[in-house]
């Protein structure tokens, strides 16, 4: 078993007076190497001034999380493969809607990434595909959500 933590801070601003819901959304996600994140609530579901749009939200969180769990297994399969990447991008988004119950939530994800070969090789449609699937299935966190996934990849 392994454990993941991560510590969620926000404080209230000496200023703002919380119950009439006009406070900032920005706060801090600390994790166990050190780094520290500002994060905010997305300003498409919180406005300015009380959301930061420069800083992450739990939704692109969300979605970037996805993707890079995608790329990590591709990765770790390709090189199983005897296939060399030289980089890898994916412009991943996510989509929020309501769900069949009636609740917003993110209901797509759609990776789109797009892998350079070392030496300009080109790799086969169906293996392509295959390493993608291969990651879909293996991707931890693709297995802990109901949110549909979809790769196409460029």
């Amino acid at each position: 078993m392994a454990k993941y933590i991560a510590q969620i801070s926000w404080q209230r601003p000496q200023n703002d007076i919380f119950i009439d819901q006009k406070y900032s959304r920005v706060h801090t996600w600390a994790f166990d190497g050190g780094i520290q994140v500002m994060a905010s609530a997305s300003p498409t579901i919180v406005p300015l001034p009380y959301s930061n749009a420069e800083h992450i939200d739990p939704e692109e969180a969300f979605v970037a999380s996805l993707s890079s769990c995608h790329m990590l297994f591709f990765l770790h399969f390709a090189a199983k493969a005897g296939l060399v990447v030289n980089r890898y991008v994916d412009s991943a988004e996510g989509l929020m809607k309501h769900n069949a119950q009636g609740k917003l939530a993110i209901t797509d994800i759609i990776l789109k990434p797009k892998v350079e070969w070392q030496d300009g090789a080109t790799v086969a449609a169906t293996t392509l595909h295959a390493l993608h699937h291969q990651a879909h299935e293996a991707c931890f966190l693709a297995n802990s959500v109901l949110t549909e996934i979809e790769v196409q990849p460029q």
